[in-house]
């Protein structure tokens, strides 16, 4: 942390402009040697027009911004040089500002050190990771929630409820002398867990949420050679991304397209029709369909409706197992076919040469995942893995505090799990926190953040 740290804060290559970042003490420092005018006494936020020199040599032409300590994003002096784009501008100025004291900085660094100084809390740094990744509008509504601290506040509170709590049960035990301290009940222990527990569930609940807009869905077409899994790929991306001829087995690896449906981006993937085969390469193309299968949050399973329910597609059924069907009746227009077999999966029927049954089956999709009242939202869902994590070991503790109050086990053994909650709490907003944990969260991010 006493270290200045540089980075390139853009993507290098051919633009106009590229950033460097310099954060620390001696940023200031460091950059008034390259640069050609005197930043010593500049105000906070100014920005500056001048040259990177170079032993005499202009090196390049730039804006030098100023950010003055503590208002800064890691609350130390930062220094951002505007370069002209390109790889030898870029990395000539940054070969400068490291031989002048600066340090390469790590992966992630400088949003670390808005962490440890107390800038932003651990669910602000995770969510400004999804809002750099956000792959659609939902996703980016979702993580400027995270951003704007709407966890931070919620978690927050738990906090205080449960620090409270724990502060009365310790003057009951260590002053119970003290006439004016509130005497803790048993219920009122559970009144604040319950208090907890609600908002823990409905977080809990509302992640899957969460991780459909971050990640999206995953759609397999599955079905025996020849159903028309191609045909409805090319039809639901609008392009001619499958080949697709009357020859069995033409499709012999995934093949894999992406379209958003109700806000929501949906990777979508063709399989090789699931028989058996004595063809090495359809062979291979028949377990990477297996195996798609089971990644997919939603498997389409596509029927054949003027040939109708036979064996080659209860064998592909059988390979389809425990995941969430939608039985797609092909060829409609050709016969409205449907089997009492599959009354227990969803259904729609559908043409590859029919516009509206498209919008039929996009429409169903969205319909079994509730999609447009995903959009609907507010948008304060939790989808990180961690945090996921965390919430669910809080609901475990909850389990357990709950049980100790029905056996009616004594407060100051009660107040052990009520601190275990506490704790869990402070480690969702990294009040709390390994120094591995730190690293690992991150390392995800580019050098420049």
């Amino acid at each position: 942390m006493e270290d200045t740290i540089v980075a390139v804060a853009t993507s290098i290559g051919e633009s106009s402009i590229n950033v460097l970042r310099v954060s620390g003490k001696d940023s200031i420092k460091i950059v008034n040697k390259i640069f050609s005018k005197d930043l010593s006494n500049v105000n906070s936020h100014t920005v500056h027009y001048g040259f990177i020199m170079d032993n005499g040599e202009k090196i390049d032409e730039v804006l030098v911004s100023v950010f003055l300590s503590p208002k800064t994003f890691t609350t130390e002096d930062i220094v951002e040089i505007s370069v002209h784009g390109g790889e030898i501008c870029v990395n000539k100025v940054l070969e400068l500002v490291l031989s002048n004291g600066a340090r390469l900085a790590e992966a992630g660094e400088f949003l670390k050190r808005a962490f440890l100084n107390g800038r932003i809390d651990l669910t602000q740094a995770e969510a400004v990771g999804d809002l750099i990744n956000a792959q659609s509008e939902y996703a980016r509504k979702m993580a400027i929630r995270g951003v704007d601290k709407q966890l931070f506040n919620v978690i927050s509170e738990l906090k205080e409820k449960v620090l409270s709590l724990i502060a009365n049960i310790e003057v009951n035990i260590d002053y119970p002398e003290y006439e004016d301290a509130i005497v803790v009940s048993k219920e009122m222990v559970s009144d604040v867990v319950c208090f907890v527990k609600e908002k823990v569930d409905v977080l809990i609940d509302d992640s899957s949420k969460g991780l459909v807009i971050k990640n999206g869905l995953k759609m397999v077409l599955v079905g025996k050679p020849n159903v028309g899994k191609s045909s409805l790929l090319n039809k639901l991306l609008n392009e001619d991304k499958a080949i697709v001829t009357d020859v069995k087995g033409t499709t012999r690896d995934i093949i894999e397209g992406t379209l958003m449906i109700d806000g929501i981006k949906i990777s979508i993937l063709d399989t090789a029709g699931i028989r058996k085969s004595n063809d090495i390469v359809e062979a291979i193309g028949v377990e990477r369909s297996k195996s798609a299968i089971n990644d997919a949050d939603i498997v389409l399973f596509v029927i054949d409706s003027e040939s109708g329910f036979d064996s080659e597609d209860e064998e592909v059924l059988n390979n389809i197992g425990n995941k969430r069907v939608l039985v797609v009746y092909n060829k409609s227009d050709i016969v409205d076919y449907k089997t009492d077999i599959l009354d227990n999966y969803e259904s729609v029927n559908v043409s590859a040469l029919d516009n509206e049954s498209i919008s039929d089956l996009k429409n169903k999709i969205s319909d079994m995942f509730g999609l447009k009242k995903i959009g609907s939202s507010n948008y304060m869902y939790v989808s990180n893995a961690r945090q996921i994590s965390l919430l669910k070991r809080c609901s475990e503790i909850i389990s357990d505090i709950e049980n100790a109050i029905n056996v009616d086990m004594e407060i100051d053994m009660i107040e052990i799990d009520v601190k275990r909650l506490w704790e869990t709490l402070c480690e969702i907003t990294g009040e709390v926190a390994q120094d591995d944990l730190l690293n690992e969260i991150f390392s995800k991010f580019c050098l420049g953040k």
